[in-house]
C-alpha cells in the first residue's frame, strides 16, 4: 500500500474547495478555524504531491448545446494498434474521456452529442479510419455522479471527517 500523502485537514480542505470551489483562501482558513499560511500550504503541497492533480472548472456539455452522453466500447484493429487509435480518436473533439480497457473492448471513450442523429455523426466520424472495427455504445439518460474521488481521500486519510466551523450541528 502506498503512504497517504493527505490527513483530516487536508480532507476538510479538499472537501471545502469541493462544495464551494470559489472560497478564498482567508475565508476557508476561518471557517475550518486555522492560519492562512496553514491553508496555503495545504494546497501547495496537495498539488505538488499530486493529491490535487489540477484547478480547473467543470463544464457541463449540455449547457453549451450537447445534452447527449454516450458511453461507447471501441475495438481496434490490433495490427494498428493503441496509439493511431488514440491519435484518431483524440480529434473528434465530442469525445470527452479515453480510456484503455480490458476486456470486450479495446478503448472506452464517453462521447456528447447535440442530438441522437448528432450522435450518430459522431460514431460515423469515429468509423471513418480503419484502426476502429467494431462500437459497441449505451446512451446514458441520467448521470448520478461523475469522478467521485472525495469519498476515497476520507478513506485514505483514515482521520474523523472535519466539518466546517459553520456547518457543524450543536453537540458535535
Amino acid at each position: 500500500m502506498s503512504e497517504t500523502k493527505a490527513d483530516a485537514l487536508d480532507y476538510a480542505i479538499v472537501k471545502l474547495y469541493t462544495d464551494e470551489p470559489n472560497t478564498s483562501v482567508v475565508e476557508a482558513a476561518r471557517r475550518l478555524g486555522v492560519a492562512r499560511p496553514t491553508v496555503q500550504a495545504r494546497l501547495n503541497r496537495m498539488h505538488e504531491s499530486g493529491v490535487i492533480r489540477k484547478f480547473e472548472p467543470t463544464l457541463d456539455a449540455s449547457a453549451f448545446g450537447y445534452p447527449v452522453t454516450a458511453i461507447c466500447h471501441v475495438e481496434i484493429d490490433q495490427d494498428l494498434g493503441h496509439t493511431t487509435a488514440y491519435a484518431w480518436l483524440q480529434q473528434i473533439p465530442e469525445i470527452l474521456d479515453m480510456y484503455t480497457t480490458s476486456g470486450d473492448s479495446d478503448i472506452v471513450v464517453r462521447i456528447v452529442a447535440r442530438s441522437n442523429a448528432d450522435l450518430q455523426r459522431v460514431f460515423d466520424t469515429m468509423m471513418r479510419t480503419k484502426v476502429v472495427k467494431r462500437t459497441r455504445s449505451s446512451v446514458v439518460l441520467t448521470t448520478h455522479f461523475q469522478n467521485r474521488t472525495l469519498p476515497l481521500l476520507a478513506i485514505a486519510t483514515a482521520a474523523p471527517v472535519v466539518e466546517p466551523v459553520e456547518t457543524r450541528r450543536p453537540g458535535r
